[in-house]
Parts: C-alpha cells; structure tokens; sequence
C-alpha cells in the first residue's frame, strides 16, 4: 500500500465531466424521447403481447432504466460533496424534475402487467428467457392491490417533486448549511458529531449542548418540515389503502407488518437486559453515577488515543476481509485502485457516510467523513461492505434489483464484525480488550437497541399526526419518552437532548427504514455466532451466496443454509444473545475494577 499524500476524492466523470456537461441535456432529451416510444409502441397492448414481445418490453424498459439512474445518481453524487453549491443543487433538482415528467409515460406497464390473469402471467413466465425478470415481474405483481387509476398514478409522481421529495430536498440542504460553534471555532454538522468522540468530557458536553441548542433554534422549521413529509405520506398511503404508516415500506421490503412488529417487541423486551446493563457497566467505566447523554459514544479513560492513517485504515479492512474470504477479499481491494471513494470531511459535504450505486451493472460509490478514530475505521468496513455487496450482485439485472434495507445492512454489519474480531483478537493487553469490547457493545446496541427506539419514536409521530400537526415540543416529549425507556436510569435524558431527533435523516427521507438496522444486526449476528461456532460447512461460499440472492431471493429461501427463520421470534433472541455473549466478557473482564 503506497502512503497517500491526499485522502481520495472519488471521480464521477464515468458518468459526466461535470456540471456543465452538455451530454447531460442530450441524455434528458434521449430519455424523454424513449420513455414516449415505450408508451407508444407498448400502451394498451401489453395484454396482446407475445413471448418475444413482452421481453422486448422489458429490456426496452431496462435501457430506460439505466439511463435515468445514470441521470439521477449523477445528480446526487455530484451534490452530496457541495450542498453549498446552488449549481449543482439547481441540477438536481432539474434533472429529478424533467426524469419524473417523462416517467409519466411509463406508468402503464405495471399497471397493465397487472391486470393480467394469473393464467396469462404463468404463461410468459414459463419462457426461461422472461422467468430471468421473475423477481421484477413478482415486486410489481404484490403492489398489484395498491396501485391506482393511471392518471391518479400520473398526478401523484408529478406532485411528488414538489411535495414529499421537495421537503426531503429542503430538510438536507437545510440541515447542511447548519453551523454549531465551541470554544470560538465553527463547525459543519460532519465535524461536530466527532466532537462527542473526545476523551475531553467539556468539550463533548459543549458539542452535545451546542448540537442541542442548534437544533432547538431550527425547531419550528425542521418540525414543520417533519409534520409535510408525514402528511403527505399519510395521504398517499390512505389513497392506496395501506393498514400501517410502516405497511408501505414493509410491503417494499418484502416482510409482513406482523414479523417487524415482533422484532421491536422483542428487542423492547432486551433492553433492561442489554441496554440498562451496560451504560450501568460503562458509567462505572467513566467514573460517573450517570452518563450524559452525549457520553454515550464517549471513549474510556483509559482507552488509547490512536488515530489511524487512511492506508493503516484500509490496510486493517483489508487484512481482516482477506483472513475471512479471499474472495471477498479480492472484491474489496479494487475500490482502493479507483477513485471511488470520497473520504475527506469538508464545507457543504453531507455528513455521515453511505454506499450509493446507481447503476447496478456498474460499480457503486462510498462516501466517508474520515478524520482518523478508531470509529472511522469501522466506517469504512461497514461502507465497504456495501460496496461489495453491490458488487456480487451486478449480474442480477437493474430491473431485478432492489434495496431491500432489512437486507442491505446485513454485508455492512458483517464486515464491522469482521474488523472488530480482528482488533479483538490482536488487542496486547486488558485495558485495550475492555475498550474494544465496550465499544462494540455500544455500537451494537446504537444498531439493534436504539434503532428499535427510533422505530417506536417514527410510529408514534405518524399515528399522532393523524389528529394534527405535532409541535416542536411534542415532537421533543415522545423522543424523549422513548429515549429513556431503552436507555435506563444510568443514562441522563433531559431537555439538553430533547431536540436531538431532528439529527435523525432516516425519519426524513426514509420513513420507517430504522428497524432495517436492527433486523440486519440480528441476522448479522445470528449468522456470526453460526460462523463462531462452525456449525455451518463451507460457510464463506454460502455467505458470499446470500449476498448475492438478497434482492432478489425470498427471504426464508436466503436463510434456509444456515438453518434460520427470521419469521421466528427465537431468530431475533438469538441475534440479541450475541450482544449478550460480549456484554459477558465485557463484565468478566472488568470484575474487581483493577484495569
């Protein structure tokens, strides 16, 4: 590995040279043109097709596809890394227009296909050439009850852009212009959130209070923003006929009301056990009868300081993918012979990080916000996790393809878990192994435990605005309600941390994504403790099988090598007992006090 002298911007000019590219108007044309050859070649007729047809149709309805995403995805990667930039804003949101106004004409199809007899569809699918879009043509076929007349369809895509992904928009760009200040200096949202990682405990209360104080100044604005998304969700999901707020995600997710509803009720049921347990061990850790709230993340005492280089970073990812699978191994190692990567913080760049692939035959994107922690390290083996997962599903089709977000973690998580054995199994003596062990229990809980808080926080907005809008301060009441319940008496929940859910995008542009994180976690470690035990044969070959199947395979079928059922509440318990299995080293360990 050769030593970086600058941390990696990732490159988009596969997809355009930038802004300005005058290819991007000739593709915008491009798709309006074809979009209206589809619907004149294929509307009204879709009944009548033949086998050769409806295939046409269909790789005619995959080229569109794969130019739109192109479109789009460049949009968005483009305006992630400078939200400040109202060009490339400006280009978005021009680009999310014009594709939605042209996608109109396209809105048949699926509405068509559906109306077929179940006859008619046993039919082409018996071509092997159709069955390969078996799993497009089986996502279409369930929404079947939901859909509505073509000009409704019509009238709510064209509103969406100025209505629910209108407030997506103006929620992160409004959140991305956000400055917090401590001690004289000023920070974007990306370099604060690091500040509650310091061993300083005045400074992460100054950065806690602070993140607070902010986001209580914008109250009105980000609730107001909050109450228009989950109004106009409930219209549409009324209009369809979903039962739940959550039915439509869940529906898209392909899981039953029913088996996300045991998930939650059984992590509730974890988090005396596991949550309030431990943040009474980690306040004994820092010397505290109870711990802030910004002290959650907070790093041990006596934990090293370390920070890493980018190539120590990528070289512990590595090493640690490679000592599980060298053939994941070899699917990881090329993201860092390509600029594909962003990885510095800076001005006007999105906080956080995440894995974006728009074109699935392609390879996807990560973006980091790397300043050196251990933490950041663990970013990178979740990112890059993602990034393989898209990889070894490329031969799937764009059409097949789908996020299912229960599954989307799973690879994520899984690499985490792999990093962090890695840093266990290598730690040199008691202190580094009760800090490493500390960390990973908290991180788990942040990803199974607080998830599931979050979860019933979401629920309780969305049935609650149903009889109106809700306030700033009600908003902040249930959060807060919600937020002591999982976290237990050793943790502080007051008004420094009520306005603290605003910081949440998930309850934003993703509505009831969060139990994803806790349902992937449980199969995580569900899958590891397997892995751990070596009950399983040829567990790689099967793992790497299942990453490939996520979008597109059912999801008793996935699990079904590994012996698991996640319509089972046992699966879940199990999944949390691994939580349990480290909480028991962490108390072990730390015994008498003498560390």
């Amino acid at each position: 590995m050769t030593k970086s002298k600058k941390l990696p911007d990732w490159d988009l000019s596969e997809y355009y040279k930038g802004i300005d590219d005058e290819q991007i108007d000739k593709d915008l044309k491009l798709y309006a043109q074809k979009a209206k050859k589809f619907a004149k070649d294929y509307r009204g007729k879709v009944a009548k097709l033949s086998a050769d047809e409806f295939l046409k149709s269909l790789k005619d309805l995959e080229k569109l596809s794969v130019l739109a995403e192109k479109l789009s995805g460049f949009a968005y990667l483009n305006m992630v890394t400078q939200m400040q930039n109202t060009k490339a804003s400006a280009l978005y949101q021009r680009i999310s227009e014009s594709l939605t106004e042209a996608a109109k004409d396209l809105l048949f199809f699926s509405l068509e296909y559906n109306a077929l007899s179940d006859a008619q569809v046993t039919s082409l699918l018996a071509d092997k050439r159709i069955s390969f879009y078996q799993p497009y043509l089986k996502r279409v076929r369930k929404f079947k009850p939901y859909e509505l007349k073509e000009d409704i369809e019509k009238t709510l895509l064209e509103k969406d852009i100025t209505s629910g992904s209108a407030w997506v928009r103006y929620y992160e760009e409004f959140m991305a212009r956000l400055t917090y200040e401590v001690d004289g200096k000023k920070y974007n949202d990306a370099e604060i959130s690091k500040l509650s990682l310091s061993k300083d405990a005045k400074l992460r209360e100054k950065a806690g209070k602070e993140i607070n104080r902010v986001s209580k100044e914008n109250s009105f604005t980000v609730s107001y923003i909050y109450n228009m998304i989950i109004k106009d969700k409930a219209v549409e999901d009324e209009k369809r006929g979903f039962k739940t707020p959550m039915s439509a995600r869940n529906l898209a997710e392909e899981v039953s009301d029913k088996t996300v509803d045991v998930l939650a009720e059984t992590v509730r049921d974890n988090y005396k056990d596991i949550a309030w347990r431990f943040y009474k061990i980690k306040a004994k850790l820092l010397g505290v009868k109870k711990i802030k709230y910004w002290d959650r993340n907070a790093p041990l005492p006596f934990e090293s300081d370390k920070t890493y280089s980018w190539d120590e970073t990528v070289k512990i990812v590595l090493d640690a993918y490679k000592s599980f699978s060298p053939k994941l191994y070899d699917v990881a190692k090329e993201f860092f012979s390509h600029n594909w990567i962003d990885v510095a913080p800076k001005t006007g760049k999105r906080s956080g990080a995440f894995c974006s692939g728009p074109l699935v035959t392609e390879h996807p994107f990560l973006l980091l916000n790397f300043v050196g922690k251990r933490n950041d390290v663990l970013t990178l083996a979740h990112e890059l996790g993602h990034g393989c997962h898209h990889q070894l599903r490329r031969k799937n089709g764009i059409l097949n393809e789908t996020t299912r977000m229960t599954t989307e973690e799973v690879a994520s998580v899984f690499g985490e878990m792999l990093v962090f054995q890695s840093m266990l199994n290598n730690a040199k003596d008691k202190k580094e192994k009760i800090s490493l062990l500390a960390m990973k229990v908290n991180d788990m809980i942040n990803t199974a435990i607080r998830q599931i808080a979050f979860h019933f926080f979401e629920t309780r907005a969305h049935a609650e605005r149903k009889s109106g809008e809700l306030s700033a301060e009600r908003l902040n009441e249930i959060w807060l309600e919600e937020m002591k319940a999982s976290l237990g008496p050793s943790v502080e929940v007051d008004n420094n941390s009520a306005a603290i859910w605003e910081q949440v995008g998930h309850f934003f542009f993703l509505p009831f994504y969060v139990y994803a994180y806790s349902f992937a976690d449980c199969v995580v470690n569900s899958l590891y403790w397997l892995k751990l035990s070596g009950k399983v044969k040829n567990f790689e070959d099967k793992y790497l099988k299942l990453l490939s199947q996520t979008a597109i395979g059912d999801y008793k079928e996935i699990f079904k090598p590994f012996g698991l059922n996640p319509e089972k509440r046992e699966f879940w318990q199990g999944g949390l007992n691994l939580i349990k299995y480290y909480l028991v080293q962490l108390e072990e360990l730390c015994k008498g006090g003498n560390f």
